[in-house]
């Protein structure tokens, strides 16, 4: 399996449906680069696994497909070990492929 790093900033923000989460989306060069990439590291439905760390903090979770783009689901215990909340901005280091 194929893997590779990226890194991106972006604003916090809150998806109220029926599974309510906070998500930070990837900004469209990168989207492009995971594009590409996806076709190796997909497991269906367009989920890409990825390895992300914001600051001190890292966990596992997969890229949902969004407009175009890829949104990034931030899990409750990341924004409480980092103070995140909606709106704040985020630096993201990513390696796709898990």
């Amino acid at each position: 399996m194929m893997s590779m790093t990226l890194k991106f900033s972006g604003p916090v923000w809150y998806w109220k449906g029926p599974a309510p989460h906070y998500f930070v989306t990837v900004p469209a060069e990168q989207a492009q680069a995971i594009r590409a990439a996806a076709r190796f590291v997909t497991y269906g439905w367009g989920m890409i696994p990825v390895r992300a760390r914001v600051s001190g903090t890292e966990w596992k979770t997969s890229l949902f497909p969004k407009d175009g783009l890829y949104i990034l689901p931030v899990k409750l215990a990341v924004r409480k070990a980092e103070k995140i909340g909606e709106g704040d901005q985020v630096t993201v280091h990513m390696q796709v492929g898990g």
